[in-house]
Formats: C-alpha cells, sequence, structure tokens
C-alpha cells in the first residue's frame, strides 16, 4: 500500500503571513496538529506543528493585558516560526517507508507532494487507523497471538491448517520474537471457534502468546 492511498487529500495549509493567533485557531476548529505552509504560488515554503504555536505564545504568567496580548500574537506570523527544511514524501512512497521516516525523525506528518507542489499530507492518526485495519481491531472473530520459528513456508503451513479446519484469516501480521530465530505471528481469524483455533495451530506454533474471541466494534 503507497501514501497515495491513504493520505488526506484535503490538505489545510496557512501562508507565511498568516498570525500565529490565527494558526491556533485554525489548528483547535480543524482539529489539527500540523500546517503546512504554502507561499503564493501554493509551493510548500514549510511547516509548523502546534507545539511551535504554543511554545511561541504568552504563559499565564505574564503581565500583559489581554489587549498587549492580542496586538503581540497578531504581530507575529508563521514565517517566524516554521520549519523551512521540511521532510516531505511522494505518493508512490510505501506506507511504511512513512511510517519509518516519521518515527526515525521524530515527527508527527509528512506533507506528500508532487513536483513542488503539495497534493497531501499523512500524519500518525492516519498510520493508526492503518494499524487498526491491518490487525482486524473493529473486526469480530478469534485473535491468536503465538511465537512461531522463522523459516520459509511456516505461514503457508499454518494458514492451509486453518483453512481445512473451517477457518477464515481476516487478519494476519508478523513481529519481532524472542530472538532472531522466531517471529510472533499474530492472526485474526473467523468462522471457527477459540477451542478449535488452538487446537488447529498448536502443532505449528513454538508456544502461544494470547488467544482471545473478540467482538470486534
Amino acid at each position: 500500500m503507497l501514501v497515495g492511498e491513504r493520505m488526506s487529500h484535503r490538505v489545510i495549509t496557512v501562508h507565511p503571513e498568516t498570525s500565529l493567533q490565527d494558526a491556533l485557531h485554525l489548528m483547535h476548529t480543524e482539529h489539527i496538529r500540523l500546517l503546512p505552509v504554502i507561499d503564493k504560488k501554493s509551493k510548500l515554503v514549510g511547516i509548523v506543528a502546534e507545539r511551535d504555536l504554543v511554545q511561541a505564545s504568552p504563559s499565564d504568567a505574564t503581565t500583559l493585558s489581554v489587549w498587549e496580548v492580542t496586538y503581540l500574537l497578531s504581530k507575529i506570523t508563521i514565517q517566524k516560526l516554521m520549519t523551512t527544511d521540511v521532510i516531505t514524501i511522494r505518493e508512490d512512497t510505501p506506507l511504511e517507508e512513512a511510517a519509518r521516516i516519521m518515527a526515525d525523525h521524530k515527527i508527527t506528518g509528512l506533507p506528500v507532494v508532487r513536483g513542488e507542489r503539495l497534493v497531501g499530507i499523512i500524519t500518525e492518526t492516519d498510520l493508526f487507523r492503518i494499524f487498526l485495519e491491518l490487525l482486524g481491531a473493529r473486526e469480530k472473530g478469534v485473535r491468536a497471538s503465538a511465537i512461531v520459528t522463522d523459516e520459509p513456508g511456516k505461514l503457508s503451513e499454518i494458514s492451509t491448517a486453518i483453512c481445512a479446519a473451517g477457518g477464515n484469516i481476516i487478519a494476519v501480521g508478523t513481529f519481532m520474537g524472542e530472538s532472531s530465530a522466531d517471529r510472533e505471528l499474530v492472526l485474526k481469524v473467523d468462522g471457527i471457534d477459540q477451542d478449535t483455533l488452538m487446537q488447529v495451530i498448536k502443532p505449528h506454533i513454538t508456544s502461544i502468546v494470547d488467544i482471545r474471541t473478540v467482538a470486534g466494534s
């Protein structure tokens, strides 16, 4: 799956001359934490995060009057606060690569560009939704987590056994195991009950980590 398939196409942006006050109001109204900054030609020139705006705002301990604070806020523009060295990605970037970049750089979102033109944005929230979908978090069924040996054909072996018992795998994920020689396999299965699934996979796994029936939502 690529970024272009799951990015937000409606990108809320600001201009360099936008005031801090207006940018904060926009973030709170739209429930967002990142604002790409574009120039008059719609070229991406920066990005600003909510934390940048909050840190630049006067604290509650200020001795200024509300009128003085309002005046000062109106004079602080995004151009003074934005990050100009923006990390961007393209629409054809794999989702896992986008997640890796965000984790490595400790950022909450990535503008998506086509040339110099901003065409979308992908954020932590988008990745969380994808993670929920990947593991079938909203689907009902039996969820099993097991340690399996890291060897060719193991997943096929387990899926064939589940299929033979009448089960249908609706979600699957693999994660780092207890050592380099194994993996933790997480499955969401419907069509069979918890006891049946346990008996079906037991001959093909090293150990069971967790198994439960979930209702979905």
